[in-house]
């Protein structure tokens, strides 16, 4: 039994060009606004799962060259979502492979700033989340 419960996760990440962040979200990743704080935006992933994009010059944190977070994407089609990604003219750091190893199939690309967005999909047999 869960004492504590939660409603959802947000992921903030921190932008010095806020507006492009905010741009690929909703015209690439194609996510939602679901929150406007002028500063910081919030974009519904899916029902409990967000990600906050943050004008770095008023969040907690500042933007830095190292960004030692991936947002990993759990999809059903990994390859519809290559070729959306390839017809809105995104490159990919890689084609989708599969890990026979981890059974899933994945890619990953940038967004504007930097940060690493895989994109997975389960094969069958695979531990699902």
């Amino acid at each position: 039994m869960r004492l504590l419960e939660t409603r959802g996760l947000i992921t903030w990440l921190y932008y010095v060009d806020l507006g492009k962040a905010i741009d690929f979200y909703d015209k690439i990743m194609g996510f939602q606004l679901v929150v406007d704080q002028g500063w910081a935006k919030i974009f519904i992933v899916r029902e409990g799962a967000y990600v906050g994009l943050v004008d770095q010059s008023q969040g907690f944190h500042r933007a830095g060259p190292a960004k030692p977070v991936i947002v990993c994407l759990n999809v059903l089609d990994c390859d519809a979502w290559y070729k959306h990604f390839k017809e809105k003219g995104v490159q990919t750091l890689s084609e989708p492979r599969v890990s026979e190893r981890l059974r899933i199939k994945a890619f990953m690309l940038r967004d504007p700033e930097g940060y690493v967005i895989e994109i997975q999909e389960s094969l069958p047999g695979a531990l699902s989340i």
